[in-house]
């Protein structure tokens, strides 16, 4: 993959790093994890950073390598997703130099960023990336992405007869705006910095917006 200088420079002052890995960030061709996503993410990392502290070079790192590995949702092997893709990480950082403990930090910071993997992050840049990660499954972003994947697995938008799930199990592999109930409007319970908590309640003021527009149409 040949990375245009100027996806590089939406990274700024990182362009140098973003450059060296933007080549190996993706794979797949999933639009919820593409370029645009990681964009959005490191902007969500840089304004909790500002206020939170960490190292933003391990940060940076690790934000353009938290999807390497693509793993599609309805994939038996999506709980290992931020493993393989840390693991890879590993490997291309330790082919760049990078020091052993950087290294690890990086790739404790992709190992925890998943919902999926339900790891707790034991550090402040996991933290973050954790945090800017989820920014970005919530507010109007959230709920746009949450449909494009239910299209990418056939999903239909809600069951007809019961859209609220009020007499049935919630399935979010079957119905989109069962995903809102399943985890969607669940993350904002869970941010690990007071940054990212506070940019979480905006943006899930936003995902109930959406979710009663949807409502009041059907």
């Amino acid at each position: 993959m040949i990375v245009p200088a100027t996806l590089a420079a939406a990274f700024s002052p990182f362009e140098d790093l973003a450059a060296l890995l933007l080549p190996h960030a993706f794979s797949g061709d999933d639009g919820s994890h593409d370029a645009a996503h990681l964009i959005r993410v490191w902007k969500n990392a840089r304004a909790i950073q500002e206020e939170e502290g960490g190292d933003p070079h391990v940060l940076t790192a690790a934000v353009l390598l938290h999807d390497c590995v693509s793993v599609e949702k309805n994939s038996a092997l999506r709980s290992q997703a931020s493993r393989l893709a840390a693991e890879k990480a590993s490997a291309l950082l330790a082919g760049l130099g990078w020091s052993p403990q950087n290294i690890g930090s990086v790739a404790h910071a992709i190992l925890t960023h998943s919902f999926s993997a339900n790891i707790v992050p034991e550090t402040l840049e996991a933290r973050i990336l954790q945090d800017a990660d989820r920014l970005d499954a919530i507010g109007m972003i959230g709920a746009a992405r949450c449909f494009y994947i239910a299209g990418r697995m056939g999903s239909a938008l809600y069951d007809p007869l019961d859209p609220l799930a009020n007499n049935r199990p919630l399935d979010d592999k079957a119905y989109a705006i069962d995903h809102f109930e399943t985890k969607l409007l669940r993350l904002a319970d869970g941010f690990q910095t007071d940054a990212g908590r506070s940019m979480a309640e905006k943006r899930q003021a936003k995902l109930l917006q959406v979710l009663a527009m949807m409502l009041e149409e059907m």
